[in-house]
């Protein structure tokens, strides 16, 4: 019998070498790599003769189709993000920062599901009583000392478990519409020789339990840690393997959460959920533009645009801070926004209106933390810089909306009139867009189209210097 060569497994990006190194040679992290015994799978030559009952290929349009069964979490931002709710034999990856909320969002979520559905929830990270503890919390329910619980919870179970074994017979026992396991990393399988939370125990308890609930359509959220740089821990295969990847975000000084898809097979990716933190848990947040808009008086520097994430559209604030540099080298420094979209459109600025701004320092902030990646926010960052360099204020409700070209132009963007739309609902009464936007705007919005970042300029200015003809506001900026 030939002798059985282990293979070394690197733990942060999952790659595999024959020999021991101290770096692994693919991501290039120190110490990572960690001995594993391979498994012996027989070529399919090697299986001998399919039998009768072996599934052949057929041809597609012959394939019945199923009806995806979605199951409602009982949080509307949640099931939009998820894109209607739960779909029966889905897995769920949450990802996030520690203590950003993950097990709360969760154990809320699967106390509201009890009351229509059989959940089961597995606390792998902490005991049945920790976890009862803030059940009770957070879901408002009285502690009793009976073994039925109380009638809402009904439907909830609760396993204190980190066996990958026992949580599978619990599950074939139970037969649940819906798991929650916190968190995948803690699981582990006694047939690995490996640590919990490595890439092979990672990888093949995810593996098993996508294997029991596609088999008995179960629902199955997992929670996943992150590492320091932010992305998700354990092998990449686990995005793979799962149908949705959902990301936790938030800032530990603000109060905000924001639930991010980041992939998912059965809805809009990069759709967009809010929440806030409160004693009691997290509450949605019924109108999150509230929260990216300022609500005192207006200041030079500052243009609202309206950004979509998913297929919802929020109007965010943007704030400029332009000043005289005390460096040799004038400081760049962008909150939100990419820092090299802001280098590119001060670029832009510079060679088409003439500013120096290679010789000013620019700082520029997205209102409420949120992130925007989206170029349609290209002229309202424009308008901010030369409004905070200028000294100028852009008049109140007034939506600056587009994507900025090299040579100073104007680009029409996606989903215009939704943007209108939301705009209009929160009470501006003024749109600055591109020219060539076939849309029909809101009755009560007033939208002026510009071709270049000049007449956009000029535009946006002449509420304030109506009085003053176009030529002289061209100078001025």
């Amino acid at each position: 019998m030939p002798r059985v060569q282990p293979v070394y497994r690197c733990q942060a990006c999952g790659s595999q070498a024959h020999q021991f190194f101290g770096r692994c040679p693919s991501c290039g992290a120190w110490n990572t790599l960690v001995e594993e015994l391979p498994t012996t799978r027989s070529l399919p030559s090697q299986r001998g003769q399919p039998s009768a009952t072996t599934p052949r290929s057929q041809p597609m349009a012959a394939v019945e189709p199923m009806e995806a069964v979605r199951i409602g979490t009982g949080s509307s931002e949640l099931d939009r993000v998820l894109g209607g709710g739960l779909v029966r034999g889905s897995l769920v990856l949450v990802g996030g920062d520690p203590g950003i909320g993950k097990s709360t969002l969760l154990l809320q979520t699967a106390h509201h599901m009890s009351r229509k559905v059989r959940v089961l929830y597995v606390g792998a990270e902490e005991s049945a009583q920790q976890v009862r503890l803030r059940w009770s919390r957070l879901c408002g329910c009285r502690l009793e000392t009976s073994d039925h619980g109380s009638t809402a919870a009904m439907g909830l179970r609760l396993q204190a478990e980190t066996d990958l074994h026992l949580v599978l017979q619990e599950l074939e026992r139970l037969a649940p519409h819906v798991v929650v396991i916190d968190s995948i990393q803690a699981l582990h399988n006694p047939d690995l020789s490996s640590a919990a939370g490595s890439v092979a125990q990672v990888r093949e308890c995810a593996a098993a339990l996508r294997q029991l609930a596609k088999t008995m359509d179960i629902a199955t959220l997992l929670v996943g840690h992150v590492t320091k740089e932010g992305m998700l821990a354990g092998p990449k295969t686990l995005e793979h393997l799962v149908d949705a990847v959902l990301s936790f975000e938030g800032d530990r000084f603000a109060s905000h959460r924001l639930l991010r898809s980041l992939k998912n097979r059965f809805g809009a990716t990069f759709e967009l959920g809010v929440f806030e933190m409160g004693d009691g848990g997290l509450t949605e947040v019924a109108n999150p533009s509230q929260l990216f808009l300022s609500q005192g008086e207006p200041t030079s520097g500052t243009a609202a645009i309206v950004a979509c994430e998913g297929t919802r559209p929020l109007v965010v604030e943007l704030q400029a801070l332009v000043g005289s540099s005390s460096y040799a080298s004038p400081r760049r420094s962008a909150t939100g926004i990419a820092n090299n979209r802001l280098h590119q459109i001060l670029a832009v600025l510079e060679k088409q209106l003439g500013l120096p701004l290679s010789r000013f320092d620019c700082y520029l902030a997205v209102a409420g933390g949120l992130e925007v990646a989206e170029p349609a926010a290209d002229v309202g960052v424009a308008v901010a810089v030369v409004a905070s360099y200028r000294d100028l204020l852009i008049p109140p409700g007034t939506l600056c909306i587009g994507e900025l070209g090299l040579g100073g132009q104007l680009r029409p963007v996606a989903r215009m009139e939704q943007r209108l739309q939301e705009g209009s609902r929160l009470g501006f009464q003024r749109a600055l867009i591109p020219a060539g936007s076939e849309i029909t705007p809101p009755a009560t919005m007033t939208v002026v189209e510009a071709g270049t970042i000049r007449q956009a300029l000029v535009a946006v200015l002449q509420n304030d210097l109506a009085a003053v003809d176009e030529k002289e506001i061209s100078s001025r900026v």
